[in-house]
């Protein structure tokens, strides 16, 4: 087994401790002769150098031992924090109560008057903390970024604002030196961190970026949604001042990023960016120490759900797909290697109920995500045989499996394109839907759907397309100029998904709130100005059975949102098996 020795103290640990040993010493001293000169009014005279030298030999003594017991010598605190400030005057406080007694008891009648300790020891504390405080302004200069940062202005004076500011302020290799906060909110217009403060808002971008000559600009607001993003970048990009965002707050809550591992804005962040805070007691409930198993797990979401689950403990995480190249790297994404020599894999197509069963049966799961499904829209308008085959008999061979093996929760990962349906592809998840509600009913248990957009940078989606058709010359084929679609990262997707999970109730589609609807032909122009080539842009009419603005919510669902204020709750009716008519849903979906 490994051993490891406690980590050396950091440079001149010992040479600053007793600096400060000296210091304090020097501090005690000055301040009982101070405290004496204005008892006596300056008349150095009355001073009985025999008495006072004793009365300092003793607050030294004191201040020596009892800052070594406060750790003020041993480098607990950082210097002039707020803890070694606290821990100061503690220190100073004790050293002063023995001190004043011995004064008083030996020392008075001999030239020391009463208050000379109590006037002393604030002076003392004052001189101690002052001599800190000038120490860590060098060693915070000296840690300065060089004259190679950028400058660059902080959007954001709040909590994580500050911090990004002091953390940049203290990196001797930090790419950026911030020269400025920029803040729309009245309440943050007096603040100044390290000297550094704000200067206007965000409208004053293009005036302050040029005064300071900053070239840079990073949010730092923890909640910074899309809207605002693209508000950011409109502002900066008519004042040629690049922008960078700060990590995700949960990335730097679970340790994982800090305040200050900034990039560049993305696209992904002008259409996607939804801040999500779950509730995580919910979430553990029915996922700690549990069996769960997730359908299509190769795939863009289904991979995503798996990674994120992993952080919940289930006691077992079974991943199903009929991929084993989809399968091996969710593994590696989660495991560092693609051996798929474990059970955690499951090579299985959801066609074949009888070898799903058999696995169900096997295995035992108790809460089930079905992410697997086909999604293409024009893909499944030319082969509807394989959406019935894949999202309808598919899922309702899952459900069964489900019910044989006893299944707790059923989570039917759903689209938008269920909610008023006019494609294959919406009609056959909203069977699916109805089969799902259905099944709540049979078993009593939370079997539900959750309804969400396009996921950005999901295989063969909007984004990637794009990338591939800019890198290759073009043109760029949009459908049509005003056309709008409803988008969410795969992380924010799946992360509202499980919450989903922990508070849907039986029967109940829950409809993840997407924010704004984003314009195709803006995405696809923003694009094409970051990659700084002269790109056409086609447009190719709607395709059949495609919408020219989606729906998230369907007629006479409704918006409730009792748990959690991105998602919504809705009913939707049940449809049993009996009725499932292969030949009429076709004739219907000719009908539509």
């Amino acid at each position: 087994m490994a051993t490891f020795k406690p980590s050396a103290p950091p440079p001149g640990a010992a040479r600053s401790g007793a600096l400060f040993m000296l210091v304090d010493s020097v501090a005690w001293a000055l301040a009982i002769f101070v405290a004496l000169i204005l008892r006596f009014d300056f008349d150095f005279g009355r001073i009985n150098p025999q008495w006072t030298a004793l009365v300092i030999g003793a607050a030294v003594l004191l201040q020596l031992g009892l800052g070594w017991l406060f750790w003020l010598y041993r480098r607990r605190y950082a210097v002039s924090s707020f803890d070694e400030v606290r821990a100061l005057v503690l220190c100073t406080t004790a050293v002063m109560v023995p001190t004043w007694v011995l004064a008083y008891a030996v020392g008075y009648g001999h030239g020391i008057p009463r208050s000379t300790v109590i006037i002393a020891a604030p002076v003392a504390c004052s001189i101690m903390g002052f001599v800190r405080y000038l120490t860590r302004i060098n060693h915070e200069n000296r840690l300065k970024p060089g004259a190679e940062a950028e400058r660059t202005l902080v959007y954001g004076a709040g909590y994580a604002g500050s911090i990004t500011a002091r953390r940049l302020l203290t990196d001797q290799v930090a790419a950026y030196l911030p020269v400025g906060f920029l803040d729309d909110s009245d309440t943050q217009k007096n603040v100044e961190v390290r000297g550094v403060r704000v200067l206007g808002k965000l409208e004053d971008v293009a005036e302050v970026a040029n005064k300071y000559r900053a070239s840079k600009l990073i949010v730092c607001i923890g909640d910074a949604d899309a809207a605002m993003l693209r508000r950011v970048s409109n502002y900066c990009d008519a004042a040629g001042v690049d922008v960078m965002v700060m990590p995700p707050v949960d990335q730097i809550l679970n340790g994982t990023k800090a305040f200050e591992d900034v990039r560049a804005l993305s696209i992904e962040d002008l259409i996607g960016r939804h801040p999500v805070r779950l509730e995580t007691s919910s979430i553990a409930h029915y996922l700690q120490g549990k069996r769960v198993l997730v359908t299509g797990a190769g795939g863009s979401i289904g991979s995503e759900l798996c990674r994120q689950l992993t952080q919940f403990a289930p006691s077992e995480l079974i991943m199903l797909d009929r991929d084993e190249s989809a399968l091996q790297t969710t593994q590696i994404s989660i495991r560092g290697n693609g051996l798929l020599d474990t059970k955690e894999v499951v090579l299985n197509d959801i066609r074949d109920a009888e070898a799903l069963e058999q696995i169900f049966l096997e295995r035992r799961p108790e809460v089930v995500f079905h992410a697997a499904a086909l999604k293409h829209l024009p893909m499944l308008e030319q082969y509807p045989e394989e959406a019935w085959k894949t999202n309808i008999q598919g899922t309702l061979n899952v459900l069964r499996a489900a019910r044989a093996a006893g299944v707790k929760t059923f989570v039917n990962i759903s689209t938008d394109k269920a909610a008023n349906p006019t494609s294959v592809l919406g009609h056959s998840k909203r069977v699916a839907e109805k089969l799902t509600a259905w099944m709540a009913g049979e078993t009593g248990e939370r079997y539900l759907s959750v309804r969400f957009g396009n996921v950005i940078g999901s295989r063969g989606s909007m984004l990637p397309t794009f990338e591939k058709l800019i890198a290759s010359g073009g043109p760029i084929t949009v459908t049509h100029p005003e056309v709008t679609r409803f988008f969410m990262t795969i992380p924010e997707a799946c992360q509202l998904v499980i919450q989903a999970g922990g508070i849907g109730r039986p029967a109940e589609v829950l409809i993840l709130d997407m924010g704004e609807p984003v314009k195709i032909l803006d995405v696809a122009k923003r694009m094409i100005a970051q990659s700084g080539k002269d790109i056409e842009i086609v447009f190719t009419g709607l395709r059949e059975g495609e919408k020219l603005h989606e729906e998230l919510v369907g007629r006479g669902e409704g918006d409730e949102r009792p748990f959690h204020p991105k998602i919504s709750h809705a009913k939707v009716k049940s449809i049993t098996p009996e009725v499932l008519d292969h030949d009429g849903w076709f004739e219907r979906l000719q009908k539509a």
